[in-house]
């Protein structure tokens, strides 16, 4: 019970990920505000739990739905401690994941047939504004906007809070695509600063980078990327929720009282940053 007494909003809160967070959270004390873009979904995750919960509908791509649930979490449990951002996509309209997943499937079977390949597996050239802009609206401005909501509140409060955010080891090793690659090496850049400006205030921020992990953001992908992926882990294997939600709480504790602007790598062993 690390948490006990303290409250958190947590986004992305429906499924996956988010929801093994919050589901942690609650087990360690926390009174959480489950935000997810389908409130049912959150409201399905916190109906599991018991004590004090709340689920609430935002889009984190839009400031002032942020704003607004995160203000009501704050007047509804009278405190505000944690923020975590977890709210991600890897994909949105007319960002050519079609057309990309196409060329990887053609240069597959080429491969295979013949062991050679003149198929380019192009991602960038098919990238509309729209795609680009839909990731990083929800994978980085999201938590900005949290991590700004959040901070004023405690800034208001007086209160000294922890704030991760989640991102990927795609910041390191640059796999996966334009958009989603740079919206999660930015959110180490954002972490960073954010660090060194509120460690006056007594704010921590870090973030969490998983590896390929066993979230419905993976039933998007080629089981041949997939399968590369869990043979690329030394360890061999995807992780699991759990285990990325118990490295968000030993930083929202604390035992993490002195770690802040820091990354914790829970990616069985792929990369080191």
């Amino acid at each position: 019970m690390r948490l006990s007494g303290k409250t958190a909003v947590v986004t992305g809160a429906g499924q996956g990920i988010g929801a093994a967070i919050v589901e942690k959270l609650a087990a360690e004390g926390a009174r959480v505000a489950a935000l997810d873009l389908n409130q049912d979904n959150a409201r399905s995750v916190i109906d599991r739990l018991s004590g004090e919960h709340l689920a609430l509908k935002c889009n984190v791509g839009e400031s002032k739905d942020v704003i607004k649930a995160v203000r009501e979490a704050r007047k509804t449990f009278g405190r505000l401690d944690f923020a975590v951002n977890c709210a991600g996509i890897g994909q949105a309209k007319g960002d050519g994941s079609d057309k990309f997943y196409g060329a990887m499937n053609q240069r597959n079977e080429e491969l295979a047939k013949d062991g050679t390949s003149n198929t380019f597996v192009d991602h960038l050239i098919h990238m509309e504004d729209e795609g680009w802009a839909g990731v990083m609206a929800v994978n980085l401005n999201g938590a900005f906007y949290v991590c700004r909501e959040a901070v004023r509140i405690m800034a208001e409060d007086g209160n000294v809070g922890s704030i991760v955010n989640i991102s990927s080891t795609s910041a390191q090793s640059g796999e996966g695509s334009p958009h989603y690659v740079t919206s999660k090496s930015a959110l180490i850049g954002l972490t960073r600063q954010l660090s060194r400006e509120l460690a006056p205030r007594g704010i921590r921020v870090n973030a969490v980078a998983p590896g390929p992990t066993n979230t419905p953001i993976m039933t998007g992908l080629p089981q041949e990327w997939i399968t590369s992926m869990e043979q690329s882990v030394p360890l061999g294997r995807m992780a699991e929720p759990s285990e990325v939600a118990a490295a968000v709480a030993y930083l929202l504790s604390e035992d993490a009282s002195f770690v802040t602007g820091s990354v914790l790598v829970a990616n069985g062993g792929s990369y080191c940053f």
